[in-house]
């Protein structure tokens, strides 16, 4: 227990304090403009920023992962607080919690296996492709100061770390915000910056319960976008997780990071905070600024709020072309340059899925679509190659009157049509012997596909012999199967 506690907290105390530093001044833009989004006052999405990042760092289940308030939960809010207000946005975002710890208990986090390399790989690259596109107005209709702040910026992220010694000590992105800022002050240019996207709160946030009415109208009215926000805040956490596993090398607890989630919103939700999930962009950043342990997370967290209740006026300066450089290495660095050179190694079927997700996502903005069409269409894309594996084989020893049909290969939905179209249904034979020694039985299709063989075999007069099923094919055969039940044959031979 205590090393678990040294490894995650205090092994890399340095990196994961600048790290969070850093993370906490990227943070506090994007919460403000995900509150916008979602029509609530800005200190509601600071808040939940806040709350969230805290109380994720002791209960999550990947160390180093930034989680607060996120544009794809905001998207899903505004119809909520335009029809009903903050209150019943305050309670959604407890049930969305309460919804999370169950998919918790029920291992949901299982379906992740579910999820093909080609959608996580199309939902980094839509992420990507969202961040850098949420950087696009910052640069439209403004100065050339602007363009100057934002250059500068990347320069000095890319070219800062060459710096011997130095440059591997303080994150560049730290470097970037700070240093631009003070050049932007002393300089008196006056250009966009975070005071301009909305008054950043004074006071610090204090435990309140929903004020609406506990009854099942007030449940009818949140649950379907608590369903939602619960649906959408696990898979971006659990896909940021699976990322941050990849970046750091690492493993991470998904079921433990169900419930971290769910007691993250709860928290969120009571302190006056809309509902929050994980995020790829400042997961992404802290990383690649040294942050490996939960103490990251709960400096970013702690900082955040300090700096936005008690330094707001300087806060207040920092010149939002200084945050754009920042987030584009963001988006530099998420997208998977690899999958564009591997587009022509790579089936067409594996590039379709990724790409799909990829439009889908940019198209929605919602992520929970695109990775259900590209998860959809990797299991139709699977189903169809294994449906060709199977074959059915005839045997050179039949006699004139009999017929011997070897089955290899996998019989389920995509495959039954394939499997009825192999017999000769019109050949003036006495016997016929299916061989299913070979061959797996998977659903009601596929048994419904023998009952017709068999009953299409016995019409035209012909013994049927079924042999060779293995035990988990004859459980599905005995269930579902009518060929051997002498009653259901007949009704169905007689046309009934």
């Amino acid at each position: 227990m205590l090393q678990t506690i040294k490894r995650d907290w205090f092994s890399n105390i340095r990196g994961d304090l600048l790290a969070g530093l850093v993370v906490a001044l990227a943070l506090i833009p994007e919460a403000i403009a995900f509150s916008i989004i979602a029509e609530v006052d800005p200190k509601v999405g600071l808040y939940a920023s806040f709350c969230i990042a805290v109380i994720i760092a002791f209960v999550g289940g990947r160390p180093g992962m930034i989680s607060a308030a996120t544009g794809a939960m905001a998207l899903l809010m505004v119809t909520l607080v335009k029809e009903h207000g903050l209150q019943y946005l305050l309670a959604a975002t407890v049930l969305t919690g309460v919804l999370q710890i169950i998919a918790g208990f029920l291992r949901l986090d299982n379906l992740m296996r579910f999820v093909s390399r080609s959608v996580v790989t199309g939902f980094v690259n839509a992420l990507a492709i969202l961040i850098f596109m949420a950087q696009v107005p910052e640069l439209i209709n403004v100065t050339w100061h602007v363009y100057a702040v934002a250059i500068a910026g990347l320069c000095i992220i890319y070219l800062f770390p060459l710096i011997p010694v130095i440059g591997k000590v303080i994150p560049s992105p730290l470097v970037c915000i700070v240093g631009l800022t003070i050049i932007v002050v002393a300089l008196g240019w006056e250009i966009p910056n975070v005071g301009g996207k909305g008054e950043l709160p004074d006071t610090l946030p204090v435990f309140l319960w929903p004020d609406v009415p506990l009854n099942l109208d007030t449940l009818i009215i949140i649950f379907p976008y608590s369903a939602a926000l619960a649906v959408v805040g696990l898979l971006e956490s659990l896909m940021t997780a699976g990322i941050v596993d990849d970046l750091t090398d690492t493993t991470s607890n998904k079921n433990r990071e169900c419930k971290g989630q769910g007691i993250a919103n709860i928290g969120a939700g009571l302190m006056g905070g809309m509902a929050g999930c994980a995020m790829i962009g400042q997961s992404v950043i802290n990383v690649k600024s040294g942050g490996r342990g939960r103490l990251s997370t709960f400096v970013a967290g702690i900082v955040l709020i300090i700096l936005v209740v008690f330094l707001d006026e300087w806060i207040s300066l920092i010149p939002m072309a200084a945050l754009v450089a920042v987030m584009t290495m963001v988006s530099i660095g998420t997208f998977s340059w690899s999958s564009i050179r591997d587009l022509r190694k790579h089936p067409m079927s594996t590039n379709l899925v990724m790409v799909t997700t990829v439009a889908v996502v940019v198209a929605t903005h919602n992520l929970a679509i695109g990775v259900f069409v590209g998860v959809l269409m990797a299991a139709l894309f699977f189903a169809n190659k294994i449906s060709r594996f199977m074959v059915i084989k005839r045997k050179a020893e039949q006699t004139d009157l009999t017929r011997y049909y070897e089955v290899i290969g996998q019989v389920f939905f995509a495959s039954a049509e394939k499997f009825i179209g192999s017999f000769d249904f019109k050949e003036a034979i006495d016997e016929v012997t299916i061989d299913l020694s070979h061959a797996h039985f998977w659903d009601i299709t596929a048994v419904g596909a023998l009952d017709n063989v068999v009953i299409k075999f016995r019409r035209e007069g012909t013994h049927v012999n079924v042999v060779g099923l293995n035990e988990a094919s004859k459980t599905v055969v005995d269930k579902f199967s009518i060929y051997d039940n002498p009653e259901e044959v007949e009704k169905l031979m007689s046309g009934h």
